[in-house]
């Protein structure tokens, strides 16, 4: 009987993960195509951006902020669905790529070179989400039928 319980609670839990980490993927998804953007046009309205209060957007304090944002955002979906549901090293690995690509960018590229390189590691982190969304969705967890 306890067997049957924890069964239970096991399934209940893993239903609630299961919505927990549908929303941080599409979170994660929806951040990181607009950082995409973002880094892909910047470069070429950055004269036009404070004309109409968007300076902001320009800023380093900003895209670093939001680079964290969506490392957090990330590694915790991506890990956590990677442990407790699907065990796939796809989602993972195309995260740290996505990072990767996207930290030297800003490091080491200037210009029309940054603004080409980093918005492709936004859509790889943004593909590691929808892969991650896609993996989570497809996890079985039917509860015993002999309940």
């Amino acid at each position: 009987m306890l067997t049957q319980q924890c069964c239970i609670c096991d399934y209940i839990c893993d239903v609630e993960f299961n919505k927990v980490s549908t929303k941080l993927d599409s979170i994660g998804m929806t951040a990181s195509t607009l950082c995409a953007i973002h880094c892909a046009l910047v470069p070429v309205f950055i004269t036009v951006l404070p004309l109409i209060g968007l300076g902001f957007l320009a800023n380093p304090w900003f895209e670093w902020g939001m680079i964290i944002l969506a490392f957090i955002i990330g590694v915790t979906s991506i890990s956590s669905s990677y442990v407790r549901m699907h065990k796939k090293a796809v989602p993972l690995i195309l995260l740290t790529i996505g990072f990767l690509i996207i930290i030297s960018g800003h490091l080491f590229l200037k210009g029309w070179a940054e603004g080409v390189i980093v918005p492709i590691g936004g859509f790889t982190i943004a593909a590691a989400h929808f892969i991650n969304y896609k993996y989570v969705g497809a996890c079985d967890h039917v509860p015993n039928a002999n309940l």
